[in-house]
């Protein structure tokens, strides 16, 4: 129990000073609705939010609604988003999700995770994105970002991401779970990232256990 609110006390920590580095994080998707990111999300697998954006930009001109990607050619919106990589099964993902939403939910995006995550393309990750940024609803998003630095903070020794998701949700409040997301995001971006992490300058360094670090580096254990 002492170590589980070791634990919780560290995260709250990480929590207060990467609040004050970026004090209002937010997704780096461009959108307009709930729909909007649904649709920014799956193409931002594998893929960098700026190209996204850029592709997005005359996409969301083009397809204003789910029935507009539902009739379209498939050849021609793999077209049109063929820069985000993997096009053919991102048309796939975003095409029958449009029919689940006409058919299920007359056009408009579920407010739960349940049913969010039954969408053809749509894990959990996209889910608590959509909710928490569009609709306030929290959740923890768990990227590439968020995985690194939880296991580099100690926030989560596991890999998959739902069991990371997991871990870190008891270790703040409720309403904290979507801006601590987006501020791991952005702190993995700018300093922690995965090569040649920026220890040096992090606003972390001192409370951060990880290995990784140059033994200088590490918190004097006295």
């Amino acid at each position: 129990m002492k170590k589980q609110i070791e634990k919780r006390d560290r995260a709250m920590e990480i929590d207060r000073r990467l609040e004050k580095l970026f004090p209002e994080p937010k997704t780096a998707l461009h959108y307009g609705n709930p729909f909007e990111l649904l649709i920014a999300t799956i193409l931002s697998a594998q893929c960098r939010d700026e190209r996204v954006n850029q592709v997005t930009k005359k996409l969301f001109k083009k397809y204003l609604s789910p029935g507009d990607y539902i009739k379209a050619p498939q050849k021609e919106l793999e077209q049109d988003i063929r820069s985000t990589g993997f096009f053919r099964n991102k048309t796939k993902s975003i095409q029958d999700c449009c029919k689940v939403l006409v058919e299920k939910f007359q056009g408009r995006v579920p407010r739960t995770l349940e049913q969010l995550v039954t969408f053809p393309g749509v894990g959990r990750k996209t889910a608590n994105l959509v909710l928490g940024e569009t609709l306030g609803i929290p959740g923890i998003v768990v990227d590439t970002h968020v995985r690194r630095l939880a296991q580099r903070l100690d926030l989560s020794t596991q890999k998959n991401p739902d069991k990371i998701e997991a871990d870190i949700m008891p270790l703040l409040p409720k309403e904290r779970w979507t801006p601590f997301s987006h501020e791991l995001i952005l702190h993995g971006r700018s300093a922690c990232t995965a090569k040649n992490p920026d220890c040096a300058h992090c606003v972390l360094n001192d409370i951060c256990t990880w290995s990784g670090k140059p033994a200088y580096m590490h918190p004097d254990p006295s």
